[in-house]
């Protein structure tokens, strides 16, 4: 199953299941403890974000200063920026995610995890053009001339 699949499946389905739990909740809660249950975990996400992004950012200057590479923080960052949007998604499903990501010890397995695995790919810049770490292709670049 490609990235493409899994997003598009991904986006089908979280509907889906958002309205199944809003359905449900609220008919044992009722409508207005539903509301403000949504609002109420938006507001808290956003601050908990808030809080975590910082002390993130205070590890990677201070890992920068040290000079030691901040390889944590860097991932970090991205899964705390998808954590937040989760979070500010209307919903209990992707409150759950979002909250899932903000947790400093879930969110440093997450970061273990895609390091280990190696999903991120490193690059490096050579004289303005972008190379990956990969196997040498057999291609040769320059210019040619034809003589007559």
């Amino acid at each position: 199953m490609n990235p493409f699949q899994v997003v598009l499946l991904f986006f089908l389905i979280i509907p889906f299941i958002e309205i199944y739990l809003l359905l449900q909740i609220g008919g044992i809660v009722g409508v207005l403890p539903t509301v403000f249950l949504v609002v109420f975990t938006a507001v808290l996400g956003a601050w908990l974000l808030r809080q975590q992004g910082l002390a993130t950012w205070q590890r990677l200057q201070n890992n920068l200063a040290k000079g030691a590479v901040p390889a944590f923080e860097m991932i970090e960052g991205p899964i705390l920026l998808v954590g937040g949007a989760l979070l500010l998604t209307p919903g209990f499903f992707t409150d759950a995610l979002g909250f899932a990501f903000l947790i400093p010890a879930t969110r440093k397995k997450l970061a273990q995890y895609i390091i280990d695995k190696g999903l991120l790919k490193a690059a490096t810049s050579v004289s303005g053009q972008q190379q990956t770490k990969e196997k040498p292709s057999n291609v040769i670049e320059g210019e040619y001339k034809k003589e007559e």
